[in-house]
């Protein structure tokens, strides 16, 4: 028996990297997975297949977290399909691809995104699962934060920000989802080999001397917080973000 038999779990950003893993992990432990991301159908479709290998029942769409409707549907067709909603894992992010500038070089139109991405998606997406939540009484919501939220990142300051902007939320939600038997908690990972991660530096040459495992971080580090922040050993943790980057950063 898994700690999370019965249960369906909806992952943002599940095409590839952090994502794909939340959602292989959270089958493994016996949920039904509701894999969405904003392009990358290709990519949500061997996330999904890979869960059915697993014995878990899946199925896929492309949702832009940054819209209303694309996040009202996504809760709508994860009703229709398995009757009910129990996690969710906010992990869409615009990550992939950034470069690093000064402040005064970052566009409003590129900030804008980031936000509409990393702070509005998780903010819509908890609206349109709040719902069902709601009515059955109890449920999970993870979102990714960072570790560059307690350290900075040089020429960042809109992704650092954004991920502020993740840890406001989910302590400011807390408060609010608390009496309907809802938990938000935040995991803040280190610089983690993924598929965006590679397109943003060598990560092969990644220094990981300021960091006391000394060693990179990998997606499967990240699996088993989620999986524990989704199950019933959680329940009374809320509004709280968890650090896990090796001891990079301790607070």
């Amino acid at each position: 028996m898994g700690r999370l038999d019965g249960r369906v779990a909806l992952v943002t950003g599940a095409g590839k990297g952090l994502g794909r893993a939340f959602c292989l992990r959270l089958a493994q432990e016996g949920a039904d997975i509701v894999a969405v991301t904003r392009a990358d159908v290709e990519g949500l479709e061997r996330t999904t297949a890979e869960v059915r290998n697993l014995g878990r029942r899946a199925i896929w769409s492309k949702v832009n977290v940054a819209s209303e409707d694309d996040t009202q549907r996504m809760a709508r067709e994860a009703v229709a399909e398995f009757g009910r909603i129990d996690i969710l894992v906010n992990n869409a992010a615009y990550y992939y691809g950034l470069a690093r500038k000064p402040f005064t070089e970052i566009g409003v139109e590129e900030w804008d995104l980031m936000m509409g991405v990393n702070v509005k998606g998780p903010w819509l997406c908890t609206k349109a699962v709040f719902p069902e939540m709601k009515r059955l009484g109890k449920g999970k919501i993870i979102n990714l934060a960072s570790e560059v939220f307690f350290t900075g990142s040089q020429g960042f300051a809109h992704y650092v920000a954004s991920k502020g902007g993740v840890i406001g939320l989910t302590r400011a939600l807390a408060v609010e989802l608390g009496p309907h038997g809802i938990c938000i908690n935040a995991v803040a990972p280190g610089f983690t080999d993924t598929e965006g991660s590679r397109t943003l530096a060598d990560v092969t040459k990644y220094d990981t001397s300021r960091t006391p495992l000394r060693r990179l971080q990998v997606p499967e580090d990240l699996v088993g917080i989620v999986a524990f922040l989704s199950s019933d050993d959680s329940d009374f943790m809320t509004g709280q973000t968890v650090l896990v980057d090796g001891g990079r950063a301790m607070h």
